[in-house]
């Protein structure tokens, strides 16, 4: 049974921020940004116990290729699901990225 993804709805808000914020830098940054994203959360799919904790170790962390941010996220094996807390930049205070 394939993992299901589930997002806060701050973590929706934080993708589309930052995808905004990245296609008005320069036009197509925003869509390879989109795929950084993309491509990390299905290698969060396949092995999502490969990720490991820094600072709160009821979440993981997926550092973003090439961009600065990191995937914020819950194991939740019961309901075989993962729920992604944040789309987090490194630069923010690390006490927005714990959603619960």
């Amino acid at each position: 049974m394939p993992w299901q993804f589930r997002f806060h709805p701050l973590a929706k808000d934080d993708y589309k921020t930052a995808y905004a914020w990245y296609e008005d830098q320069q036009s197509g940054l925003g869509e390879r940004f989109g795929k950084a994203i993309r491509h990390k959360l299905l290698q969060i799919a396949d092995h999502p116990e490969a990720f490991g904790s820094r600072s709160n170790i009821k979440f993981r962390e997926a550092a973003v290729e090439f961009f600065p941010y990191q995937i914020i996220f819950k194991i939740r094996k019961r309901s075989h699901e993962i729920f992604i807390s944040a789309i987090h930049h490194t630069a923010r205070s690390p006490r927005r990225k714990y959603r619960s």
